[in-house]
């Protein structure tokens, strides 16, 4: 891995964005029960779960560098182990959400994210979490709410027929190596090889209604293999 963080000023312009993207996309929503690339996510529920993300985030950065993440990858466990407890955080904290609108959910994330947005450019070079003797930074972290961001963008895009992609993709691949530093990145196109390193099919729906579901394939954010909320139409998509 390059040892260049990502550019500062970039990375809170993307961070911005990314929140921006998310209220717009969430404008045009008119059926939030329709079926969204993240499996088994109708897009209620990935409004909810960026509600719950953004919380976390903003809780995480209060408490660095002694939060509940920096807790978890002290322990140096592998990528896997790591994926599967934060998933089970995730969907533990998605199922007992109150039963409230999409919108509701949208506004709420906005409220955290915007929170988060405020504290971040103060605290940049505090010490985030420490991952196998390496240091991040909350910098480093707000690269990975970034890859977050424009990625749930993206979801709620192709939920409702649309697409979308970040100004600056190649932001998020130098943002991915320092704010996921226990997941590998695909090569290619930069938002192709985010997209695909995340688990996700860039011609979702139909590139997925063609492709073999393998065994395993790479992994994601926190996110991946969350299941739905209780009382939720489970939709076969991709893995948030």
């Amino acid at each position: 891995m390059e040892r260049t963080p990502p550019d500062r000023h970039r990375v809170l312009e993307s961070y911005q964005d990314g929140v921006q993207a998310i209220r717009s996309l969430a404008d045009r929503v008119g059926d939030w029960n329709v079926p969204t690339p993240c499996t088994d996510w109708l897009a209620c529920d990935l409004a909810g779960h960026l509600r719950c993300v953004a919380e976390n985030f903003l809780e995480y950065l209060q408490d660095s560098p002694d939060s509940r993440l920096a807790k978890l990858f002290a322990q140096d466990a592998a990528s896997a182990v790591l994926i599967r407890q934060q998933a089970r955080q995730n969907a533990t904290e998605l199922a007992v959400l109150p039963p409230e609108p999409g919108p509701s959910r949208i506004m709420a994330f906005t409220v955290s994210a915007g929170a988060y947005a405020d504290l971040m450019p103060d605290m940049w070079d505090r010490t985030h979490l420490i991952y196998r003797g390496t240091k991040y930074t909350v910098g480093d972290h707000a690269g990975a709410a970034c890859v977050e961001w424009h990625l749930h963008a993206w979801d709620l895009a192709r939920a409702i027929g649309a697409d979308y992609r970040p100004r600056d993709p190649e932001l998020l691949v130098s943002a991915w190596h320092w704010g996921v530093p226990h997941l590998p990145l695909a090569p290619g196109d930069a938002w192709e090889a985010v997209l695909r390193s995340s688990g996700r099919s860039p011609g979702w729906p139909v590139e997925e209604a063609v492709r073999p579901h393998l065994p395993q394939e790479a992994p994601s954010l926190a996110t991946r293999g969350a299941p739905a909320a209780p009382g939720r139409r489970r939709v076969r998509g991709r893995r948030a």
